[in-house]
């Protein structure tokens, strides 16, 4: 089976039509995983959930200092930031183009949140759209039919079950842009280095602050362990909750919707819905109040011209692509009519 990099936007799907009934995946023949591998992918999301379980009682007996929370917060936002803007809407859709600098950058910062190697992360995302709730999606929570008991077994094969599943996506197939990519290979194939640089930052500049072992492991704990976890619970959620769940205003081929309660911490993810009906798309939340903060950041890079050609919504292919034409994503509060034309900044929250 071949596929090219280019994905196009969603077909269209007939207003006011059901969505067709979801297949379940398929292996696509590529690599597989080994043992070792698994053990460590294990590890990678047993023990930072473990402290996210822990967080809780820790913080309430013991509290947590305003060190801890500025560690956590700031590499919790470069690494969400860096998957959204760089893995998602950069290398997987190609919704603006970036100067080889950025490039590496938004690699690097990508590979801080633990979820992969850049190129894998890619290629699985691309066939997913490609597939996105029918068969040989890697991850849709329909897999295994619409009972409740189907559904509860699907949600969590999507949240994270999928990625102990041996056959990989074969990136040659998926990303072959990027695995002729010297740049962003070579990120790809460090990534175990970069994200052992992300897990040792928090604990190294907490340790130089409070000049004490006991800083160093508080900040490695809530800068690291929990940072991490909370990372990935909130951006698995888009695989899993915001394809089960959401408003759908626009028209697309598959279930996904608008879950606006993770649109904070997912940088404008969650609005998964206009995501889907068109992937190019520089900015996921565009009706008002729809906090984008990965769409704002693009726009703060393109005027310092660090990236270029950024595909902005248009109003009449916005409008084109809604549900019931003229409507709104009632969640949002209103439909705003802008003129997003040519590489005009959007209008984000």
């Amino acid at each position: 089976m071949t596929a090219s990099p280019d994905l196009a936007p969603a077909d269209r799907a007939e207003a006011g039509a059901p969505p067709a009934p979801p297949l379940p995946s398929a292996t696509l023949g590529g690599e597989r995983r080994g043992t070792a591998e698994q053990v460590a992918l294990l590890l990678f999301i047993v023990v930072p959930f473990l402290a996210l379980l822990a967080a809780v009682p820790l913080a309430w007996g013991w509290g947590v200092s305003w060190l801890d929370l500025t560690l956590m917060v700031v590499f919790y936002f470069l690494g969400v930031h860096g998957v959204t803007i760089g893995f998602h809407r950069h290398f997987t859709h190609r919704s603006f183009k970036a100067k080889r600098p950025m490039r590496v950058a938004l690699a690097i910062a990508g590979s801080f949140a633990a979820e992969g190697p850049v190129v894998r992360w890619v290629a699985d995302h691309r066939r997913h759209h490609k597939h996105s709730d029918a068969e040989g999606d890697p991850h849709s929570p329909w897999r295994y039919g619409e009972t409740v008991p189907a559904l509860v077994k699907g949600l969590f094969w999507a949240h994270l079950g999928w990625m102990f599943d041996r056959e990989q996506t074969p990136q040659h197939v998926y990303a072959p842009d990027l695995v002729k990519d010297a740049d962003v290979r070579r990120v790809s194939r460090q990534f175990a280095l970069w994200t052992t640089v992300s897990l040792l930052l928090p604990p190294l500049l907490g340790g130089l602050l409070t000049w004490s072992w006991q800083g160093a492991l508080s900040a490695f704990f809530w800068g690291s362990l929990v940072r991490i976890a909370l990372i990935h619970h909130v951006t698995w959620s888009i695989n899993s909750i915001c394809h089960a769940a959401g408003r759908q205003p626009f028209l697309s081929r598959d279930r996904s919707g608008n879950v606006w309660w993770l649109a904070i911490l997912s940088c404008g993810e969650s609005w998964h819905n206009l995501h889907h009906a068109d992937p190019t798309c520089a900015r996921h939340g565009v009706d008002r109040w729809q906090l984008d903060s990965s769409a704002r950041l693009i726009s703060w890079f393109e005027k310092a011209g660090w990236v270029y050609d950024v595909r902005w919504p248009k109003q009449s292919r916005i409008d084109a692509k809604r549900a019931i034409p003229g409507g709104e994503d009632t969640d949002s509060g209103a439909n705003r009519k802008e003129n997003h034309q040519g590489s005009a900044a959007p209008n984000t929250a």
